[in-house]
């Protein structure tokens, strides 16, 4: 019988699962959603991108500087 109840999970997993990916994807407001955070994570990626960029160079500046302390 285990395996009749596996069968019947299964099915209705299936059955769920279609349900609610049709219902969000034909929703406009799960789709106005999904756009805007779509954005907003494009946003942050590219700060995080101009931030990484700052701070390579800031730590290149600091190098130079300790070098030429060195050398004093």
């Amino acid at each position: 019988m285990a395996g009749g109840a596996n069968f019947m999970q299964r099915v209705l997993s299936y059955v769920v699962n279609e349900v609610v990916v049709n219902g969000l994807a034909n929703s406009p407001a799960f789709q106005r959603f999904a756009v805007r955070t779509s954005k907003r994570i494009e946003d942050i990626s590219s700060k995080a991108i101009q931030k990484r960029q700052e701070l390579a160079e800031q730590i290149k500046d600091i190098s130079k500087n300790m070098e030429s302390f060195k050398k004093q």
